[in-house]
C-alpha cells in the first residue's frame, strides 16, 4: 500500500481492515529504513496508528502538529509526502530524523529537546487567536515528558485557554528508559482506573436516553464528578484538577476510536487532553522486548534484531567501567542522570549500587539541584548527563552547584560534534557555557586512559569538576607514554618552534595529523594536550610564547566563548605579542550527518587545519 502514499481522503475512505493493513506495511517500511541507516525506531514503531489518526483529522500544513522531543515524527514525515527521504535519513544533506521547519511545511514546530510541545503548542494558540486566524493546535507529548517542568508550566497556562488547544498524551511508560517516580505512579492509576471510565460513559449515555429529564440530569451530576473520580481513581484527576478537560485512556492502537475521540476534542473550546496508551516497539519483537535497546538505534539485521559489526568499547563504557569500580571503595560516590542511564554507562552500577543510583526522569534541572543537595549532605554524586541535555540546566550549575563550591562530577557525554541527530544534539556549547562559571574545572581527555585518570581526579577533587568527552569509540593513542595528571597542567606531545598548536580533548588526534601534514611541508609545530581548559597551564602558555610566533587552538566546540578565545585573550594580556587563531565551531548550528564529514565541512579535519596553518603563516 505504500507504492503510493495515499492521502487524507483516501485514508478516511478505507475500512478498519484497510487501515491496520496500512499501519503494517508502514511498520515494515520504518523497520526496513531505520535497520539500514539507523534512527529511533521503538518509538516511531508505537505511533504508527495514532500518526495515521492524525494525519485523518488534522489537515497540515494549515493544522499546527507538534511532536516532543520529535524523535517519534517518521510517520509523520512519511505521510506528509517524504517517503523518498527516508533513503538519506539522518545523512549528511540528507533527511533530519527530527521535525525541522526548513524541512516541511508541515513541520510545525521544531524540536529535538523534551518537554516543549505543549509550550510551543499554547504559543501558536495565542498568536492564532490575536490574528484571529482559522486552524487548529495540537500537541503530542510522551509521560517520559511529562517529568519535565516546563511541561507543567505550560499545562498551568494552558488551563487559561478560551479556545481549542489538544493535547495527545502518548502513554508507553517509557522515555528512553522505563519512567519512574510519582508521575508514572499517577499515570498508571489512570490506566489501571478503566472502570471509572466505562462507568462515566455507560451512565452519561443511559441519562440521554430518558426523555425530556435525562440530559438535565446528566448536566447536574456533573457537579459531583470530582467525588465519583476520588471512588474510582484513588489519584484524582489532576489533569482537569487543574481546568484541562481529560478524556481517556484510548486505545492508542484502534485507529477508528482514536479518530473520533480527536474529532471530538478538537471541537471543544477550551484545552483537552487525550490520554492514549500504545505499546513502545509495537509490531517488532525485538523492539517490543527491548524499547529502550531500539530507541536510537545504528543498522542492524532487520531479520534477527542484532547490531550490524562488532560492538566497540566507547567512551560511555570507560566511564560506567570507571564509577562501577570507583563506588567499591568509595561509599560516598552517588550516580544521577536524566533517564539515561544505560546510554551514558550505568548499566552496571544501577545494579550494583541500586541504594546509590538515581534516575530522575527527564528533569536535567532537578537532576543538577538534586545533586548539589546530595553534596551539601556528604555525598559526592556524578551528574552523568548528554552535553546538549546538560545545557537545559544551566541556572542550577551556576546557582546551586558552584557557587556554593559544592564537589559535584559532571560526566558530560556526547560532547562536541555527535553526529547524525543534528542541531538539538551538537554537544558544541558546553565549553562556552561552563568555562565563565567561577569554582568550576573543565577538563577534555585526549583518550581513554587520560578519562579515567581525570575521573580520578575529580573523585579527590573537593569542588566541582566537569569532564567533558565525545560519543563513539574510546581508544588510547598510541606511542606516547603516559603521563600523570597534573592539576592545571598541559602536555606537550611534539616540540618544535614557530607554531603551537594548542588542543582540546580528542581534537589532540587532528593536532597530530595536522602535524604530519605540516612536517612534510618542512614546517615545525609544537603539539600541546590542554587536559584542563580551565584553569589552564598558564606558565606553559608564557614559556611557549618566547620562541612561537603563531599559536593556533582547536577544539570541538564553538569559538565564541570557547577556550581558544580564553587563551587567545590570556596572551593579548601578556608581554609577548603572539597572534592566535582560534578554530572551532562558526556561529552557526551544526546540520546532522557522520562525524567525519561535518569536520569537513566546517574544516575542522586535520588536512583543513594545517591549511588554515600554512595560509596564516603566509599572510
Amino acid at each position: 500500500m505504500l507504492d503510493k502514499i495515499p492521502n487524507k481522503e483516501e485514508m478516511n475512505r478505507m475500512s478498519s481492515r484497510q487501515l491496520r493493513t496500512l499501519a503494517q506495511d508502514i511498520r515494515r517500511f520504518i523497520i526496513e529504513k531505520v535497520s539500514k541507516k539507523g534512527g529511533h525506531l521503538s518509538a516511531n514503531l508505537g505511533v504508527v496508528e495514532l500518526t495515521m489518526a492524525l494525519f485523518m483529522v488534522y489537515d497540515p500544513p494549515k493544522d499546527k502538529v507538534i511532536f516532543d522531543v520529535g524523535h517519534q515524527s517518521y510517520i509523520w514525515k512519511l505521510l506528509t509526502g517524504r517517503k523518498d527521504g527516508f533513503d538519506t535519513l539522518r545523512e549528511f544533506g540528507g533527511m533530519s530524523g527530527f521535525p525541522k521547519r526548513r524541512e516541511s511545511s508541515c513541520d510545525a514546530f521544531d524540536t529535538g529537546h523534551a518537554s516543549t510541545s505543549v509550550s510551543a503548542a499554547v504559543g501558536y494558540v495565542k498568536a492564532r487567536d490575536i490574528k484571529q486566524e482559522d486552524y487548529s493546535v495540537a500537541a503530542v507529548i510522551g509521560d517520559g515528558s511529562l517529568t519535565g517542568g516546563e511541561a507543567y508550566e505550560a499545562l498551568n497556562n494552558a488551563a487559561r485557554l478560551k479556545s481549542n488547544l489538544v493535547i495527545i498524551l502518548n502513554d508507553n511508560q517509557m522515555s528512553i528508559a522505563k519512567n519512574v517516580g510519582g508521575v508514572n505512579r499517577y499515570l498508571t492509576s489512570i490506566r489501571t482506573g478503566r472502570k471509572y471510565n466505562r462507568a462515566k460513559e455507560e451512565v452519561r449515555e443511559t441519562l440521554n436516553t430518558i426523555p425530556k429529564i435525562g440530559s438535565k440530569v446528566a448536566r447536574a451530576i456533573s457537579d459531583v464528578k470530582d467525588s465519583v473520580k476520588e471512588v474510582f481513581v484513588p489519584s484524582g484527576m489532576l489533569f482537569e484538577n487543574m481546568g484541562i478537560t481529560y478524556l481517556g485512556p484510548v486505545d492508542g492502537h484502534n485507529i477508528r476510536q482514536l479518530k473520533k475521540v480527536l474529532e471530538k476534542a478538537r471541537e471543544l473550546d477550551r484545552a483537552v487532553l487525550i490520554h492514549v496508551l500504545t505499546k513502545k516497539g509495537k509490531g517488532y519483537k525485538p523492539a517490543e522486548e527491548h524499547p529502550d535497546a531500539f530507541h536510537g538505534v545504528d543498522a542492524f539485521d532487520a531479520k534477527t534484531g542484532k547490531v550490524k559489526g562488532k560492538k566497540k568499547t566507547c567512551w560511555s563504557d570507560v566511564f560506567g567501567s570507571w564509577i562501577d569500580g570507583a563506588a567499591a571503595n568509595d561509599p560516598s560516590l552517588t550516580a544521577v542522570t536524566a533517564a539515561m542511564g544505560d546510554n551514558v554507562g550505568l548499566t552496571a552500577f544501577k545494579a550494583h549500587y541500586p541504594d546509590r543510583f538515581f534516575d530522575v526522569g527527564i528533569a536535567e534541572e532537578h537532576a543538577v539541584t538534586f545533586a548539589a543537595g546530595m553534596a551539601a549532605g556528604g555525598m559526592h554524586p556524578v551528574c552523568a548527563v548528554f552535553s546538549s541535555f546538560l545545557q537545559r540546566s544551566y541556572d542550577q550549575i551556576v546557582h546551586d552547584v558552584c557557587l556554593q563550591d559544592l564537589p559535584v562530577i559532571f560526566a558530560i557525554d556526547r560532547a562536541g560534534i555527535v553526529g547524525n541527530d543534528g542541531e538539538t544534539h551538537q554537544g558544541v556549547f558546553d565549553l562556552s557555557y561552563l568555562l565563565p562559571v567561577p569554582n568550576m574545572c573543565v577538563m577534555a581527555p585526549k583518550d581513554r586512559t587520560e578519562l579515567v585518570q581525570m575521573l580520578d581526579f575529580a573523585k579527590d577533587y573537593h569542588h566541582p569538576a566537569a569532564i567533558r568527552y565525545p560519543r563513539g569509540e574510546a581508544a588510547d593513542l598510541e606511542g606516547f607514554p603516559k603521563k600523570p595528571l597534573i592539576y592545571g597542567k598541559a602536555e606537550v606531545l611534539r616540540s618544535g618552534k614557530g607554531i603551537a598548536i594548542l588542543s582540546a580533548g580528542t581534537m589532540t588526534q587532528t593536532a597530530l595529523e595536522a602535524y604530519e601534514y605540516l612536517k612534510e611541508k618542512e614546517i615545525e609545530a609544537t603539539v600541546v594536550n590542554m587536559r584542563f581548559l580551565k584553569p589552564f597551564d598558564e606558565a606553559l602558555i608564557r614559556e611557549l610564547a618566547e620562541n612561537h610566533s603563531l599559536f593556533v587552538t582547536l577544539e570541538d566546540g564553538v569559538v565564541s566563548g570557547g577556550f581558544g578565545e580564553h587563551i587567545a585573550a590570556f596572551l593579548a594580556s601578556g608581554s609577548h605579542p603572539v597572534r592566535t587563531v582560534t578554530l572551532g565551531i562558526p556561529d552557526e548550528f551544526v546540520p546532522h550527518g557522520d562525524v567525519d564529514s561535518l569536520k569537513k565541512m566546517l574544516k575542522l579535519d586535520a588536512l583543513s587545519v594545517a591549511e588554515r596553518i600554512l595560509k596564516e603563516q603566509e599572510s
